[in-house]
C-alpha cells in the first residue's frame, strides 16, 4: 500500500514539472481586429552565448511555425508597413543542475543501537530553453500580447525532431492568440 502511495505522488510530481505556456496580454485591445501582421525589425534569435542550439536553422523552423500557425487563424503575413501587427520573438537556452539524492542500502544493526543506512547524491547538468513570442500594434508600438514557454531540451536530434518540437512549441505558445474572451 505504501509503495502504491509513494509511486502515486512521484507520478505526481513529475507530472507537475511539465513546462505550460504562460501568456499576457492588454485586455483593453481589440484583438479581432487584428488581420495582418510582420516581423519586428528586433525578430531574431541571436546566439549569446555558446550553444550551438540557437543558430540560423533555428531561426528558419521558429519563422515557419509562427506564419504557419497565424495563417491558419486567419491572420496574413504581409510586409511591415501594412501590417496590424509586428511578431518578435527571442529564445535563450541556460543551464541548470539537478541533484537526486536517493537511500541506496538500509540496515538494521542487530547487536548494536540504532540502524543504517546510505545515500547517493549524483548532479547532472541539462539545458532549459525559453521561446517568447511577442506581438505589438504596429501603429502605437505597444506590445499587446506575448506568450512563452519552457521546457528541458534534448541533445543530438534529428532535424526532424527539432522541426517537430518547435513546432507543437509555436502551437502551444499561440493557441491563446488572440486571446478567447472569458464570460
Amino acid at each position: 500500500m505504501l509503495k502504491h502511495l509513494f509511486i502515486a505522488v512521484l507520478l505526481t510530481l513529475v507530472a507537475a514539472c511539465g513546462s505550460t505556456p504562460d501568456w499576457d496580454y492588454d485586455t483593453s485591445v481589440e484583438f479581432a481586429n487584428y488581420k495582418t501582421f510582420a516581423w519586428s525589425e528586433h525578430a531574431d534569435i541571436k546566439n549569446h552565448g555558446s550553444d550551438y542550439q540557437i543558430n540560423d536553422l533555428m531561426e528558419k523552423r521558429i519563422r515557419k511555425a509562427i506564419v504557419d500557425n497565424l495563417a491558419a487563424q486567419g491572420i496574413k503575413f504581409v510586409v511591415a508597413k501594412n501590417a496590424d501587427v509586428l511578431v518578435n520573438y527571442h529564445a535563450s537556452v541556460d543551464q541548470k543542475l539537478e541533484t537526486n539524492t536517493m537511500q541506496t542500502t538500509y540496515t538494521a544493526r542487530w547487536n548494536y543501537w540504532g540502524w543504517g543506512y546510505q545515500t547517493q547524491t549524483t548532479t547532472r547538468e541539462y539545458d532549459v530553453g525559453t521561446l517568447v513570442v511577442d506581438i505589438v500594434d504596429a501603429k502605437s508600438n505597444q506590445l499587446v500580447w506575448r506568450g512563452a514557454k519552457e521546457g528541458r531540451l534534448r541533445k543530438k536530434q534529428t532535424p526532424e525532431q527539432r522541426t517537430e518540437a518547435i513546432n507543437k512549441t509555436i502551437a502551444e505558445i499561440l493557441k491563446n492568440f488572440p486571446p478567447k474572451a472569458e464570460y
